[in-house]
């Protein structure tokens, strides 16, 4: 069963009785939580996940509940208790929806230790992983969002769980998180894209959450192997161009962007050189959203660089190129 079968009232009892369970990528969770916010944002963004049944393993049981005291009526808050525990500040109540994203992305980067967890968007195409780590205000977001939207298939927008095994991504089909500028830049590039309300005044300004296209979701339990590493960065009016990246250099941002590499230790470090040696790794600079969509699809097609061919500072290869799709 989905949870967009559910109707309206019978999805408001479970939050606010024993929990609805549902399953995103791997990951089972409880939620619970009174407040209308959480239900509203839940029906639109998460209709295509399966629930849970009763008696099945669940991984993570967070609340996102009233403040206490006199703020549940004075300036209302929002608070999130993780097994029953207070973990954030609380936030003001209109932030319900974000902050249970955001305790969704806590409860897996600090616990779900079977996998090497890399700050970082993960698309794929053809078979093949895209991962783009970025730091915040590189257009990581933005970009993911309008790939996920032009033929690549979303595994996360967030964190990439890489199976320390064999090194696999596996997807979390969870909602883009978009903030700012970007929410108008994704409706004018797809308006039929699904986008959640817009929560102003938060600590990184004005959010709001993309749904994952339906095929995608159905698509939850495929994992698929890095092919391409590529660190965006928006720059108003620069052009697009694209520039093959040293590979120990994007070894070590890689392990930057590891919530848990000191957790997997060696192993970790080794499957992050080897996810490194059998991929294309490049720098990616744009500013025009159309542009650096039709650069990614000449990438996927082979039309620029082969992802496997090692480039060095003396190769040709390694120059900047300026994308002209």
């Amino acid at each position: 069963m989905r949870l967009g079968q559910l109707p309206g009232r019978e999805l408001q009892r479970r939050l606010q009785g024993d929990g609805l369970t549902l399953r995103t990528g791997p990951f089972g969770f409880r939620l619970r939580s009174p407040l209308p916010l959480v239900a509203q944002g839940l029906a639109q963004l998460y209709a295509q996940m399966p629930l849970i049944d009763d008696g099945r393993f669940i991984d993570f049981s967070l609340d996102i509940q009233h403040g206490s005291g006199l703020h549940r009526w004075l300036r209302p808050q929002a608070c999130f208790r993780f097994d029953g525990q207070a973990v954030f500040e609380p936030l003001p109540a209109g932030h319900a929806y974000p902050l249970l994203e955001w305790a969704m992305n806590w409860c897996i980067s600090t616990h779900a230790h079977q996998y090497l967890i890399l700050h970082a968007a993960v698309l794929e195409r053809g078979g093949g992983a895209l991962l783009m780590p970025a730091p915040p205000g590189s257009g990581k977001s933005t970009l993911c969002a309008a790939l996920a939207l032009s033929g690549w298939r979303l595994l996360s927008d967030e964190l990439a769980l890489v199976s320390v095994s064999d090194g696999r991504i596996w997807p979390l089909c969870r909602p883009v998180g978009l903030k700012n500028a970007s929410i108008d830049v994704i409706r004018g590039f797809a308006p039929h894209a699904e986008i959640s309300r817009v929560t102003q005044g938060t600590a990184k300004g004005s959010v709001a959450h993309m749904k994952v296209p339906d095929a995608h979701v159905a698509r939850m339990d495929e994992a698929a192997k890095t092919r391409w590493v590529v660190f965006p960065r928006f720059q108003a009016g620069a052009s697009t161009m694209l520039a093959r990246r040293p590979r120990a250099d994007t070894l070590v941002e890689l392990a930057r962007n590891a919530f848990n590499i000191a957790v997997q230790a060696e192993a970790g470090f080794h499957m992050l050189a080897d996810m490194v040696e059998g991929a294309g790794c490049f720098d990616f600079r744009y500013s025009n959203l159309p542009e650096a969509v039709a650069s990614f699809d000449c990438l996927a097609g082979g039309e620029l660089l082969p992802a496997g061919r090692l480039a060095s500072t003396a190769d040709p290869l390694a120059q900047t190129l300026v994308v002209t799709p």
